[in-house]
């Protein structure tokens, strides 16, 4: 999870993308505000997070809506394009919120989720935040909601898993985004409190290099055992195997933003080509009790197998609903907030296409470590304790 790259529609642009209401005429409407990457080379990106949106909105009006102290509410989805640019995002929000009427405004992003930040307390809207940068729950911002986990607990088990099969030297080659520069800088001292060595570090902006052969040849000329990647999906699966094709026999630590499944798709299903990558978990390769469902369902729609953003904001619809029946107000997003950790716990099991342990203090979504590597050409899931971690 990272930050959003947006270009969005001529509608979106001009005013939101708004869904059928769906609820019965006394049904009174409620704005969900989104700003991410629409169009640009993070487009695909922004299009899963939206899809899982959609799909959640589009249930639920076609439900009748929900009900909150004896008023039936639906849904209106408006979408803004802010081409992964931070000042996009913030001018966004100000339209979401002050046309649009939006108490709960989207990004997935951390630059636009920290440009919001500035102004969000005192516009009085909760940011919906899917980005993994723990530096967004660090602010001390009451009505920010952090939805993923956060990539500090993928840290430790990354590096132990990389260094007990490959070794302890590293190249950096992490996306050129703020996402990108934070990740590297969490990731060097664990890596070199665990005995490890950084033999090389770049990076690489996705927005303008679609070659990657000079900087991986730099890299392997230093002879790593690892090299850390990251970014979208799609070039991150590029770098993967421009560096097979010059040789490289090592391990692949993915920054989280990519998926593995969604690699593999861009590598035809080669999978052999991620041979000792580890990363997140594909949400198809996991458990809950709402996945296989969901998964079918987004399948049916798309004719694709959905990634973690499409799940996520999915579920996070849900949660909303349940916050605001607690709350008794689908407007007020301090008492929304107030009441988020019992929310994500009351979700029902059927849409739990992720299972939300609880929300902490600072306002981010706790769940299960989760993690998955390629071993012998197939992704198979590694626990804490595979680890030692446990």
């Amino acid at each position: 999870a990272c930050g959003g790259d947006s270009t969005s529609t001529d509608e979106a642009e001009s005013g939101g993308e708004n869904a059928d209401s769906g609820g019965g005429g006394e049904a009174t409407e409620i704005t969900l505000g989104y700003s991410g990457p629409l169009s640009g080379h993070a487009a695909l990106y922004g299009e899963r997070t939206t899809n899982g949106l959609k799909m959640a909105v589009d249930e639920v009006n076609e439900a009748g809506g929900f009900e909150v102290d004896g008023q039936t509410y639906t849904f209106a989805l408006s979408l803004l394009d802010d081409k992964y640019l931070p000042n996009e995002t913030a001018a966004n929000a100000k339209r979401l919120v002050q046309e649009d009427g939006a108490k709960i405004v989207y990004s997935p992003h951390s630059g636009g989720i920290y440009a919001m930040q500035v102004f969000n307390e005192q516009d009085n809207f909760l940011i919906a935040a899917y980005t993994s940068e723990p530096g967004i729950i660090e602010q001390g911002n009451s009505l920010t909601w952090r939805i993923p986990p956060g990539y500090d607990i993928y840290l430790e088990p990354f590096t132990k898993y990389q260094m007990e099969r490959f070794g302890q030297k590293i190249a950096f080659l992490p996306t050129a985004s703020q996402y990108g520069k934070d990740w590297a800088k969490a990731l060097k001292p664990v890596w070199e409190e665990n005995g490890g060595e950084i033999v090389y570090e770049t990076e690489i902006d996705f927005s303008k290099e679609t070659d990657f052969y000079t900087m991986v040849t730099n890299a392997l000329k230093e002879n790593p055992d690892v090299l850390f990647i990251g970014g979208p999906s799609e070039p991150t699966a590029l770098v993967a195997k421009q560096a097979r094709d010059l040789g490289f026999e090592g391990g692949f630590i993915i920054m989280d933003q990519a998926k593995l499944d969604e690699m593999a798709v861009i590598l035809e299903g080669n999978l052999e080509l991620l041979e000792g990558s580890i990363g997140v978990t594909p949400l198809v390769n996991s458990d809950y009790p709402g996945t296989d469902v969901f998964v079918e369902k987004y399948n049916e729609l798309y004719g694709s197998n959905p990634g973690s953003e499409a799940g996520f904001h999915y579920v996070s619809v849900y949660a909303l609903i349940e916050a605001m029946k607690l709350a008794g107000s689908v407007d007020d997003p301090k008492v929304i907030m107030e009441n988020m950790n019992e929310a994500v716990q009351s979700i029902p099991e059927e849409k739990q296409v992720y299972t939300i342990q609880g929300v902490t203090e600072e306002g981010a979504n706790e769940l299960d470590l989760r993690v998955a590597a390629v071993e012998e050409g197939e992704i198979v899931q590694v626990t804490a304790e595979d680890l030692g971690l446990e």
